[in-house]
């Protein structure tokens, strides 16, 4: 398991929300982008970096942004941001979050870092269902960034994998990421 404070965080916040009609990070007058910064907070994470594109806010406290020009080149350009706005960072790994998951608390990531494998790689799952966060060591951290591309982010590095450990949080949240408005 990593030391604490040895984890960074990223909450990807970049994206337009074409699905949903705005920004997400805009959603619910801002309260998503602080649920998410306190998950991480909260549940252990050190430096937490938050990558805005589509719109740019203030972030909360302790969190830092990151904006990222290619933002609507897809999800990659947005993970590739905050893996590299981390990286200069003394830290064993970072924990990848998105602002569209306002269920996920700190009791999610508190369980996924206790749950961190020698292998270096964590997803919750939610019912069986794949979600976030997502831990990643930093050794897995070139591979990852090799991997990226379009509109995907961690997924096809993760699926071509057989070490990633799956952490069930089904009972302390649902993990839907919501992405068109109610």
């Amino acid at each position: 398991m990593p030391k604490p404070g040895s984890v960074a965080a990223v909450v990807l916040a970049a994206g337009g929300g074409t699905r949903f009609g705005m920004p997400k990070v805009l959603a619910a007058q801002g309260d998503w982008l602080r649920i998410a910064v306190e998950a991480l907070s909260d549940g252990g994470c050190g430096d937490i970096v938050v990558v805005l594109g589509a719109a740019v806010v203030d972030v909360p406290e302790p969190a830092r942004a990151v904006v990222t020009p290619d933002w609507q080149d897809g999800l990659a350009a947005s993970l590739r941001a905050g893996i590299l706005a981390v990286d200069a960072g003394p830290v064993d790994a970072v924990m990848l979050h998105l602002v569209d998951t306002p269920d996920v608390g700190a009791d999610v990531v508190r369980r996924v870092l206790a749950s961190a494998p020698h292998s270096g790689l964590v997803r919750a799952v939610y019912d069986g269902r794949p979600g976030h966060p997502v831990l990643i060591a930093r050794r897995h951290w070139p591979a990852l960034l090799a991997s990226l591309h379009g509109d995907e982010g961690a997924r096809t590095f993760l699926r071509g994998r057989d070490d990633v450990e799956v952490v069930e949080c089904g009972d302390l949240a649902t993990g839907a990421d919501i992405d068109v408005r109610r």
